[in-house]
């Protein structure tokens, strides 16, 4: 595989990840079972979200660069509640929504971020 592919094909299942341990880390926070039936269900809209911007945005194109993790969080956050409320009926109270946008936010561009080594 070559050097570019490798790292797109990397950072899409970091992403994937973050996604998968949002859901996970928030469905235990709230009592609900970890099951991968109940997970894959909540995390469906926000992986649905996100394989879309990666295409939209071309993200394999710099899958480390900060302007694209921005993109990747705005489409992923607000798409996903979107599908989320109108396409799986599920609710949306509007202090899963901060939380929701404010962590993906959080993993998808806090992962993009420049790492400093200190000497």
């Amino acid at each position: 595989m070559n050097p570019v592919r490798s790292a797109a094909t990397f950072r899409f299942i970091l992403d994937v990840t973050c996604i998968v341990i949002f859901v996970v880390i928030g469905r235990r926070n709230h009592g609900e079972t970890a099951d991968a039936a109940g997970s894959l269900r909540t995390a469906a809209p926000f992986l649905i979200a996100l394989a879309g911007a990666w295409v939209g945005a071309r993200a394999w194109r710099a899958p480390r660069a900060l302007a694209t993790g921005v993109v990747l969080w705005i489409v992923t956050a607000s798409v996903g509640l979107g599908i989320r409320r109108y396409v799986f009926g599920d609710g949306i109270a509007m202090p899963f929504v901060i939380v929701a946008t404010v962590v993906i936010g959080l993993l998808l561009v806090g992962t993009r971020l420049p790492k400093r080594i200190k000497r």
